[in-house]
């Protein structure tokens, strides 16, 4: 755990998927790159279907079904209110429902320690991206330090390439920029300088000024916090 992951590399594998198998090829090289036991995608459109990827153990998928584990799931009951990230320390585990499906849960595989993205995306869809693993608190603390910031960015990438998978949930508006202009916009409206951004997307400081004055002008925005404004609103990019 901790070690340094190439982020650019990481978007550039995400970009160059067409399937959602590829898709979930992609979270397993990322939980290998990382270092920790599973990497969970799980989203509901707006009809209330249900979709995912995760590296738990079939036998947990299973019970989790078979209990219908998702409408007392502290995780997805504590996330649907929050915007911002979310520590499973920081849940409500207190009740006794509560404690016996986190027992159940280490009995099957999953890891003590656990950190889920909430993302609210066009037409209702809500997802979450959560990374898990077994470890102490303090080992938890360095690994979230070292990587929390790359593991939002990764969500909302994650995310916005599997509603390409699934047309009839893809906001056509989303067609108004190009993938770059997104990725680009996505990562200012994040809190990134421009510096940081050209980094990431192994771009220069240059090239990254197009992409902003283009999507700006597409926009019809009359300065790029206005264009992140507008993109927010519009639902093409989802912070």
């Amino acid at each position: 755990m901790g070690i340094q992951l190439d982020l650019s590399q990481v978007l550039e594998d995400l970009e160059n998927t067409s399937t959602l198998d590829e898709l979930g090829d992609v979270a397993v090289r990322l939980r290998d790159r990382l270092q920790i036991e599973h990497i969970i995608y799980h989203w509901v459109d707006g009809a209330g279907d249900q979709y995912g990827y995760t590296t738990y153990p079939d036998r947990w998928a299973e019970r989790y079904r078979e209990k219908n584990y998702h409408r007392i799931d502290p995780v997805i009951l504590g996330c649907f209110q929050r915007f911002h990230p979310v520590d499973w320390k920081t849940l409500d585990w207190s009740g006794k429902v509560a404690k016996n499906f986190y027992k159940d849960a280490l009995e099957h595989g999953v890891g003590n320690q656990g950190y889920s993205i909430p993302i609210r995306g066009p037409n209702g869809q809500f997802a979450l991206f959560t990374v898990n693993h077994s470890c102490d608190d303090d080992t938890w603390k360095g690994f979230m330090e070292t990587h929390g910031r790359e593991l939002i960015l990764i969500a909302h990438f994650f995310n916005r390439k599997a509603l390409e998978f699934e047309s009839d949930r893809q906001p056509d508006a989303t067609r108004g920029l190009s993938p770059r202009e997104v990725d680009a916009m996505t990562l200012l409206a994040l809190g990134y300088n421009r510096a940081q951004v050209a980094h990431s997307l192994s771009i220069s400081e240059h090239t990254l000024r197009v992409y902003i004055e283009s999507a700006r002008a597409k926009l019809g925005a009359q300065n790029t916090t206005h264009a992140i404004a507008t993109a927010l609103s519009r639902g093409l990019i989802v912070v």
